[in-house]
């Protein structure tokens, strides 16, 4: 009998957890994550399989995966252990990611496009094999609003996000899901491979999606999701986000 796609019974995937299983350290990279949109839809785990590295597959709950656009601000960021880097390291940032599981159960997430408003950054993210692309991207906060708008400066892609932020509340299991990512799979020219993250659980706000354009999605792979987010969540943020080397 054929499996689904993301289907393995001899891999027991580790539970889902709103702190992290595994330390980061020592850190390739430290960070600040501020101002989040999480944004996600239902896709079908057959379409997400072919976008994902070798040795992963779709991680599913209740038999569905996702796709997910994340805007942010990063701020503070200090690569390899140095000082944060003032200018250089805080810009605004999109991504698309799917929702992978590997063969040693380890849930983490696959990124098929990255945009930052900074072009260093951008570069040398990009010869690390990441799908990084410079853009410019604005992240404005005010009072219970929060509007991001994105234009990539390299090929035609855009993003106009607008959020009513409302109160804090905890997630359920859907937004657990989506969140509470602790790794990265990326595939580097001999092998996948998967980096850890480690920060302090999420707070999370519930957020109405006022307005909304992007083809974000369409241009990273995903031309089928259309309509709007089943899950739309915001996040003021996180501090001292640690990703670890490469694994």
């Amino acid at each position: 009998m054929p499996r689904r796609p993301g289907h393995s019974p001899g891999v027991q995937r580790e539970p889902v957890t709103a702190a992290p299983p595994r330390s980061a350290r020592p850190a390739l990279l430290r960070q600040d994550w501020r101002d989040v949109a999480f944004l996600h839809w239902v896709i079908r785990p057959e379409v997400a399989a072919p976008l994902l590295p070798p040795g992963t597959r779709p991680d599913l709950l209740d038999g569905r995966t996702f796709a997910g656009l994340i805007a942010l601000r990063m701020a503070h960021t200090a690569p390899l252990g140095g000082p944060p880097l003032p200018w250089l390291g805080s810009f605004g940032q999109a991504n698309v990611r799917l929702y992978s599981v590997d063969e040693d159960g380890r849930r983490g997430v696959v990124f098929l496009s990255l945009d930052a408003g900074r072009l260093l950054p951008a570069l040398t993210a990009r010869t690390a094999g990441l799908p990084y692309s410079w853009a410019q991207v604005h992240v404005r906060h005010v009072g219970d609003r929060c509007s991001y708008h994105l234009d990539r400066r390299t090929g035609r892609a855009h993003a106009s996000i607008d959020l009513r932020v409302g109160p804090r509340q905890e997630p359920d299991p859907l937004e657990l899901f989506v969140t509470a990512r602790w790794g990265m799979h990326h595939r580097v020219p001999t092998r996948t491979v998967y980096a850890a993250v480690e920060h302090r659980p999420w707070p999370l706000h519930a957020a109405e999606l006022v307005h909304w354009d992007t083809d974000l999605l369409a241009v990273a792979g995903l031309p089928e999701v259309s309509g709007p987010p089943v899950s739309v969540l915001f996040s003021p943020g996180v501090d001292g986000v640690r990703i670890g080397p490469p694994a």
